[in-house]
């Protein structure tokens, strides 16, 4: 079964070396001279042919053989013979090498700490606007692979330069529909977005290419903007702390006036059982000596009255109890005394 790449072209099997040369004798038999120069001449073709009809293709590579120009197949890693050259052509294509582009800067070195270029170089790239009317600068770097070269040698011109226009376009529109806050806060959010639509316009142009990653760099505002974009940072950071405050302050006023308010509430539900199960005793109390007067009214009368008058007495101090037909009290009584005839 001849392999097959992810563009479903399959690798064309060889025809052995042995065969080849077969061919060219059963070719070229009893057409020769026999001369020493001829033979000299076909010793001079084959070596030629043989020279240039071998190559080497790379564990990390895909061969791509043309015929006069023309696509003919693919050849997977190892050691593969061709027409010689002027005849067919191999372009040797690194199809697992992670490709790097970067907008808005450049790697300087790359290691620990990587060195980038100035950013004012390729601002051009990176300043966009964003959905409320901001200017950000927003760097971002992408990773990618071949996966067809087919598509990628012979369907677009310039592959690099469609990648590079496609990626702008993409990330100017996914940064456009975002806040400059977004933007700065959103960072893997929009990668991730852009790169599932970069993905979409690679494979509608037909470049061959996967995108393995995209990621995004610090992003920031112009210099000249600098010092007011730090005041309005300042003064949302501020508003934040106001909020939180104003929060922490709700936190503790709320349960407690609940609190107060359910105690409240309790003090009333209990003044109200007071109140209750005291007038529903007044009431049965009431309705116990209505019952016993309506048994015996003389009897009943004259024990409330009694008990009327033990209650009363006690807090009346000192009695004095004199007879209406007594005359000339004040010898009788002294009156400056406390006490007295009770």
């Amino acid at each position: 079964m001849p392999w097959e790449d992810m563009g479903g072209r399959s690798f064309d099997k060889q025809p052995p070396l042995e065969e080849w040369i077969r061919n060219i004798q059963d070719k070229f038999k009893g057409k020769i001279p026999k001369v020493p120069g001829a033979w000299i001449a076909v010793a001079i073709v084959a070596f030629i042919w043989v020279f240039t009809g071998f190559y080497t293709v790379g564990v990390d590579e895909v061969g791509v053989v043309q015929r006069f120009g023309k696509y003919v197949r693919l050849t997977q890693p190892g050691l593969h013979f061709k027409l010689p050259k002027g005849i067919e052509k191999v372009t040797k294509v690194k199809v697992r090498k992670v490709y790097k582009e970067e907008f808005g800067l450049r790697t300087i070195r790359a290691g620990v700490r990587t060195e980038y270029a100035p950013q004012k170089a390729y601002l051009e790239e990176s300043l966009m606007l964003t959905g409320d009317l901001n200017v950000g600068v927003v760097p971002w770097i992408i990773q990618y692979r071949i996966s067809d070269p087919y598509k990628y040698l012979f369907k677009v011109r310039d592959v690099r330069g469609t990648l590079r226009d496609l990626s702008e376009a993409v990330m100017r529109q996914v940064v456009g529909d975002r806040s400059i806050n977004e933007v700065i806060s959103k960072r893997q959010e929009i990668a991730n977005e852009a790169k599932v639509l970069l993905q979409d316009v690679l494979n509608e142009a037909e470049t061959g290419i996967s995108l393995v990653t995209i990621e995004m760099k610090t992003t920031t505002v112009p210099e000249p903007v600098q010092p007011s974009f730090n005041e309005v940072n300042q003064a949302l950071q501020e508003k934040e702390r106001m909020i939180y405050q104003a929060k922490e302050a709700y936190n503790k006023a709320i349960p407690a006036a609940k609190g107060e308010a359910e105690r409240t509430i309790k003090t009333a539900e209990g003044y109200y059982l007071d109140r209750v199960n005291r007038a529903k005793g007044d009431a049965a109390r009431f309705i116990s000596l209505w019952k016993a007067y309506a048994k015996s009214k003389d009897v009943t009368r004259r024990r409330l009255y009694l008990e009327a008058l033990h209650e009363v007495f006690p807090k009346l101090g000192s009695k004095y109890i004199v007879d209406s037909e007594q005359r000339g009290i004040i010898p009788l009584l002294n009156l400056g005394q406390r006490g007295g005839q009770k």
